[in-house]
Protein backbone atom coordinates (compact mmCIF):
# COMPACT_ATOMS: atom_id res chain seq x y z
CA UNK A 1 0.00 0.00 0.00
CA UNK A 2 1.12 3.46 -0.28
CA UNK A 3 0.48 6.52 2.43
CA UNK A 4 0.96 9.90 2.91
CA UNK A 5 2.24 11.22 6.56
CA UNK A 6 2.45 14.48 7.44
CA UNK A 7 5.28 16.42 9.41
CA UNK A 8 5.90 19.84 10.38
CA UNK A 9 9.64 20.82 9.04
CA UNK A 10 10.73 22.95 11.28
CA UNK A 11 10.10 24.37 14.95
CA UNK A 12 10.58 22.82 18.64
CA UNK A 13 8.16 19.91 17.68
CA UNK A 14 9.35 19.52 13.13
CA UNK A 15 11.24 17.08 12.17
CA UNK A 16 12.14 17.60 8.65
CA UNK A 17 12.94 15.43 5.47
CA UNK A 18 16.44 15.83 5.52
CA UNK A 19 16.64 14.97 9.65
CA UNK A 20 15.21 11.51 8.63
CA UNK A 21 18.28 11.25 5.73
CA UNK A 22 20.84 11.78 8.22
CA UNK A 23 18.80 9.23 10.79
CA UNK A 24 18.26 6.68 8.04
CA UNK A 25 15.38 5.54 10.30
CA UNK A 26 12.83 7.01 12.93
CA UNK A 27 9.70 6.10 14.44
CA UNK A 28 6.62 7.74 13.41
CA UNK A 29 4.88 9.28 16.28
CA UNK A 30 3.10 12.11 17.51
CA UNK A 31 -0.74 11.28 15.73
CA UNK A 32 -3.78 11.36 17.72
CA UNK A 33 -6.61 11.71 15.01
CA UNK A 34 -8.73 8.76 15.27
CA UNK A 35 -8.75 8.36 11.45
CA UNK A 36 -5.29 8.69 10.91
CA UNK A 37 -4.89 6.42 13.67
CA UNK A 38 -7.07 3.77 11.95
CA UNK A 39 -4.75 4.16 8.49
CA UNK A 40 -1.34 3.55 10.69
CA UNK A 41 -2.97 0.72 11.91
CA UNK A 42 -3.06 -0.99 8.83
CA UNK A 43 0.31 0.00 7.84
CA UNK A 44 2.14 -2.97 6.97
CA UNK A 45 6.31 -3.48 6.75
CA UNK A 46 7.46 -2.89 3.03
CA UNK A 47 4.26 0.12 2.43
CA UNK A 48 6.20 3.29 1.13
CA UNK A 49 4.81 6.57 2.32
CA UNK A 50 5.16 10.17 0.47
CA UNK A 51 6.61 12.26 3.45
CA UNK A 52 5.02 15.52 3.42
CA UNK A 53 6.36 18.50 4.95
CA UNK A 54 3.23 20.86 6.21
CA UNK A 55 3.12 24.75 7.55
CA UNK A 56 4.74 26.94 5.76
CA UNK A 57 5.92 24.64 2.88
CA UNK A 58 2.73 22.23 2.33
CA UNK A 59 4.58 20.10 -0.03
CA UNK A 60 5.93 16.54 -0.97
CA UNK A 61 9.22 16.02 -0.50
CA UNK A 62 10.24 12.57 -0.51
CA UNK A 63 9.39 8.80 -0.18
CA UNK A 64 10.02 6.47 3.23
CA UNK A 65 8.95 3.22 4.15
CA UNK A 66 7.85 1.45 6.50
CA UNK A 67 9.54 -1.28 8.37
CA UNK A 68 7.41 -2.16 11.12
CA UNK A 69 4.05 -3.33 11.72
CA UNK A 70 2.41 -0.66 14.52
CA UNK A 71 2.71 -1.02 17.99
CA UNK A 72 1.46 1.35 21.23
CA UNK A 73 3.63 4.11 21.25
CA UNK A 74 5.87 3.28 24.04
CA UNK A 75 5.97 7.75 25.11
CA UNK A 76 2.21 7.09 25.68
CA UNK A 77 0.22 5.62 28.77
CA UNK A 78 -3.13 4.77 26.33
CA UNK A 79 -2.21 2.17 24.16
CA UNK A 80 -4.77 3.32 21.21
CA UNK A 81 -1.99 5.76 20.19
CA UNK A 82 0.54 3.76 17.82
CA UNK A 83 3.26 4.51 16.25
CA UNK A 84 5.78 2.48 12.89
CA UNK A 85 9.29 2.20 12.65
CA UNK A 86 10.24 4.17 9.01
CA UNK A 87 13.71 4.51 6.77
CA UNK A 88 14.24 6.98 4.35
CA UNK A 89 14.27 5.88 0.99
CA UNK A 90 14.79 8.83 -1.56
CA UNK A 91 13.77 12.55 -1.95
CA UNK A 92 12.03 13.88 -4.97
CA UNK A 93 14.17 15.61 -7.55
CA UNK A 94 11.13 18.31 -7.22
CA UNK A 95 8.61 18.86 -4.29
CA UNK A 96 5.10 18.49 -5.04
CA UNK A 97 3.07 21.14 -3.45
CA UNK A 98 -0.39 21.46 -1.87
CA UNK A 99 -1.11 24.69 -4.76
CA UNK A 100 -0.45 22.17 -7.77
CA UNK A 101 -2.41 19.43 -7.03
CA UNK A 102 -4.99 21.05 -5.58
CA UNK A 103 -5.25 22.70 -9.30
CA UNK A 104 -5.31 19.05 -10.97
CA UNK A 105 -8.82 17.86 -11.00
CA UNK A 106 -7.50 14.32 -10.66
CA UNK A 107 -6.43 14.65 -6.80
CA UNK A 108 -9.92 16.39 -5.68
CA UNK A 109 -11.42 13.33 -5.13
CA UNK A 110 -8.33 12.55 -2.30
CA UNK A 111 -8.31 13.04 1.41
CA UNK A 112 -4.93 15.59 0.89
CA UNK A 113 -7.54 17.99 -0.89
CA UNK A 114 -11.07 16.70 0.92
CA UNK A 115 -9.43 16.55 4.70
CA UNK A 116 -6.61 18.64 4.92
CA UNK A 117 -5.85 18.53 8.30
CA UNK A 118 -5.95 14.38 8.57
CA UNK A 119 -1.91 13.90 9.31
CA UNK A 120 -1.72 9.96 7.59
CA UNK A 121 -3.80 8.69 4.75
CA UNK A 122 -3.54 6.22 1.89
CA UNK A 123 -2.59 7.26 -1.51
CA UNK A 124 -4.21 5.49 -4.40
CA UNK A 125 -2.09 3.96 -6.80
CA UNK A 126 -3.12 6.59 -9.60
CA UNK A 127 -1.81 9.62 -7.18
CA UNK A 128 1.05 7.97 -6.04
CA UNK A 129 2.41 7.74 -9.82
CA UNK A 130 1.15 11.14 -10.61
CA UNK A 131 3.16 12.54 -7.42
CA UNK A 132 6.16 10.59 -8.43
CA UNK A 133 5.84 11.86 -11.65
CA UNK A 134 5.47 15.63 -10.58
CA UNK A 135 8.30 15.33 -8.49
CA UNK A 136 10.66 13.53 -11.53
CA UNK A 137 11.16 10.36 -9.77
Amino acid sequence: MYWLAKQEPSGPRGYNFEQLKRDGKTMWDGVHNNLALKHMREMKPGDLVLYYHTGDERQAVGIMQVTSDPYPNPAEDNERFVVVDVKYIKALKRPVTLDEMKKDSRFQDWELIKISRLSVMPVPKKIWDMVLKMGQI
